[in-house]
């Protein structure tokens, strides 16, 4: 975008390498046997989302606005490497957790209320799931998304038998007894209520989503998958159907390009449109960096930063990323196959499911395939809560695979038997 290279080139590498190899360090010190594909990946996708937040502050800059959103995210990227170390030096046995199911669930619940809060819960675009203190801002769902991820796991482990051999089958689908399906339904409640009264479709999505995948990992039947799809589709059906925010998403969806849908305000497709555009023009191999105007689609370096990326990586540079992001998915789903515990099975699985399914949700509203919601992409948009949450997320996946891929300890041997065998 200068011709140049930055003044301030050393700076800004040294501020992503430094950390990075901090955190490198600490997993080859606490984790030796960790999967070494995870902490690459998720560099690559924090630094790639940096270059490109970076890149539309220049833009800012040029235009007379003030650029600072890089400069917060690598603040942010910092606290997340330090939480990730702590997590890492901290956890020794993931099977801790397992005693705090419960407060782990209570955590999650009170997470997902707090915005509600009327001293500091905030409505910021809409949505009413953010919380604001200390002069920060702080979306709690995120952190609830882990919480509930070990309550899950903690939970679906000890009543597995339950949830699998009892009950009766009822239109071909085999259901447990009522008081072990309650939890199901307290969650799809739950899920309910943060999107009624705080207007968040997304989140409200990918928690019941995680449980359910999470159900069907715990008890390997098919009709869970059934029953929370259906659950699902009824709740963005009515939702669809009383509630305005929902419908004129819906609107947005399926009548982007409509003269009247684009020009409302707010609630209008012109953002959607604008990233379509911008992907569209990108093609196959982009614009290149710094080639194209993404700074012309509102929240560029958050909830459309694919579409950003989209335009001047074009999309041989999506598909690369959306590898990065399926092979982190895949690392996690291995790392359940290879751990010999229910409960890091289920939370392996889990936060490896969240992790797929929210890249789902975010991609699929950008290009029209689903309505939007709001939700950011793991590691690469801006967004100092999701990052911390999701590198929080990656500490525990190489603790897990650590625990993994350890080698069995060797049986010692049995003097008796060999002395016997001698004689």
């Amino acid at each position: 975008m200068t011709g140049a290279l930055p003044d301030d080139l050393p700076v800004y590498a040294a501020t992503l390498a430094v950390p990075a190899l901090v955190v490198h360090g600490v997993v080859r010190w606490r984790a030796p046997h960790a999967d070494p594909l995870v902490l690459p990946v998720v560099v690559a996708l924090n630094g790639t989302g940096l270059a490109m937040i970076h890149r539309l502050d220049l833009a800012r800059i040029a235009n007379g606005r003030e650029g600072e959103f890089a400069g917060r995210q690598l603040g942010w990227s910092a606290v997340s490497v330090v939480l990730a170390c702590l997590v890492l030096v901290l956890l020794r046995d993931h099977r801790v957790l397992r005693r705090y199911s419960y407060t782990a669930m209570a955590a999650g619940l009170v997470l997902l209320v707090l915005p509600m809060a009327p001293v500091i819960g905030a409505t910021i675009n809409g949505s009413r799931v953010w919380v604001r203190a200390f002069g920060m801002s702080f979306q709690p769902s995120e952190l609830a998304k882990l919480a509930l991820a070990v309550f899950f796991a903690g939970y679906l482990v000890t009543h597995r038998d339950n949830l699998t051999l009892t009950g009766r089958r009822v239109l071909g689908l085999h259901l447990p007894r009522l008081r072990y399906l309650a939890p199901l339904l307290v969650v799809w409640a739950v899920s309910l209520g943060v999107m009624f009264a705080q207007r968040d479709l997304g989140s409200s999505l990918l928690l019941f989503g995680i449980f359910v995948a999470m159900l069907y990992v715990a008890t390997e039947r098919i009709s869970w998958i059934v029953l929370g799809l259906g659950l699902a589709g009824a709740q963005v059906a009515v939702a669809a159907s009383h509630f305005g925010y929902v419908q004129a998403r819906f609107d947005v969806w399926l009548h982007a390009l409509d003269p009247d849908i684009f020009e409302r305000h707010p609630g209008g497709s012109g953002q959607l449109v604008r990233g379509l555009f911008g992907m569209a023009d990108g093609g196959l191999l982009g614009r290149g960096w710094g080639q194209g105007r993404p700074d012309l689609v509102p929240y560029a370096e958050s909830d459309f930063i694919m579409a950003s990326l989209g335009e001047e990586l074009g999309l041989t540079g999506v598909a690369a990323l959306l590898v990065l992001s399926l092979l982190l998915c895949q690392r996690g789903l291995r790392t359940a196959i290879g751990l010999r515990d229910g409960f890091g099975k289920l939370l392996a699985a889990g936060l490896s499911f969240g992790i797929a399914l929210q890249c789902f949700i975010v991609l699929g509203g950008i290009t029209r395939l689903i309505p939007l919601t709001g939700l950011t992409m793991p590691f690469l948009a801006y967004g100092g809560s999701s990052l911390v949450v999701n590198w929080v997320v990656a500490a525990v996946l190489l603790r897990l695979s650590d625990r993994a891929r350890r080698p069995a300890p060797a049986e010692e041997p049995d003097r008796g038997r060999d002395a016997v065998a001698a004689g």
